[in-house]
């Protein structure tokens, strides 16, 4: 399963942190950011996870994230 966010992360450091944490959350999942792309684009590929908890897990570390439809 393979989901696609729109955030706004804007540093490669920010992004490596949230990839960090969100293994910790999601350990078997390939996480990674495209921050040449205009949408910042958070992308996950697991076999199960919650969108909601991604949003969630973002919005902690005080970043938008939202499905890209």
């Amino acid at each position: 399963m393979i989901e696609v966010f729109k955030t706004n992360v804007q540093e490669v450091e920010q992004s490596k942190m949230i990839v960090g944490k969100l293994l910790e959350h999601f350990p078997n999942s390939a996480i990674n950011f495209d921050l040449e792309d205009c949408d910042k684009i958070l992308r996950i590929n697991a076999s199960s996870f919650s969108n909601q908890k991604i949003i969630e897990l973002l919005d902690s570390y005080g970043y938008e994230c939202e499905v890209l439809l």
